[in-house]
């Protein structure tokens, strides 16, 4: 089978002029993300969001802490990213595990090499092979994952967009929870959208331009804030956990 190909777009690679591979010392202090990195984040930001916000008081008190839900950047936590979609936090988990154990070790040009059977077998529909492969061909066309923590949000969205099978919606979720990014948001996010139409009290549910909107007052803590409305949802669904949707 022919290998999915991304966009063509000049938009696609971080390129090399930016420094080595990890050299965050070029980027000035004032201008690196928040990023979250444990428990002790999250709770500085509740505390932070807690003091500045009634609604959000009120999530909190309803909903608890939020879990921290840290994944790994790079391929591997994209290609989880894409596998999860629209699934249970259980079937998702377990596509992974045989996904994983599938491709070893999980780069690029492994996934490249196996047969779609293979990668079916483990439980990945058609559109999701497709978007891996996508994202294993645009890897070994230039993409580099691993510069992403030192881009803007906005040159992430443009770097993953431009890949075929990825969304706004993915990139979203990939700042949130690959690059921990503080204050990180999804406004396209059906669940996050449900929960601040519960928490405001709104009559219709916010769209993504009006959810873009409603976060702006929780900035600089928009990541907290998401994840709160992520556990208000789920305790509103009577669940343990929700995932994005």
């Amino acid at each position: 089978m022919a290998r999915a190909r991304a966009k063509s777009s000049p938009g696609l690679r971080l390129r090399k002029a930016a420094g080595p591979a990890g050299a965050k010392k070029n980027v000035p202090a004032a201008s690196r993300p928040r990023i979250i990195t444990g428990e002790a984040d999250i709770r500085d930001g509740v505390r932070a969001l807690r003091r500045k916000c009634a609604i959000m008081r009120h999530i909190h008190d309803v909903a608890g802490d939020p879990p921290l839900r840290l994944r790994l950047a790079g391929f591997e936590g994209l290609a989880r990213i894409i596998v999860g979609q629209q699934l249970s936090v259980a079937s998702a988990t377990a596509i992974w595990e045989r996904t994983a154990a599938a491709c070893r070790p999980f780069e690029p040009p492994v996934l490249l090499a196996m047969q779609d059977q293979h990668l079916a077998a483990a439980g990945l529909s058609r559109p999701k092979i497709r978007t891996l492969r996508a994202i294993a061909s645009a890897c070994a066309d230039g993409l580099d994952l691993e510069r992403l923590d030192i881009a803007t949000d906005e040159e992430v969205h443009a770097a993953l967009t431009q890949v075929v099978g990825i969304g706004p919606w993915t990139a979203d979720v990939y700042i949130l929870f690959c690059l921990g990014r503080a204050d990180g948001w999804a406004p396209g996010d059906l669940a996050l959208q449900v929960a601040a139409q519960q928490a405001l009290g709104l009559k219709e549910r916010p769209d993504k331009d009006d959810l873009l909107a409603i976060g702006e007052r929780w900035r600089p803590w928009r990541g907290v804030a998401a994840r709160l409305l992520w556990a208000y949802y789920a305790a509103l669904k009577h669940k343990r956990t929700a995932e994005p949707v």
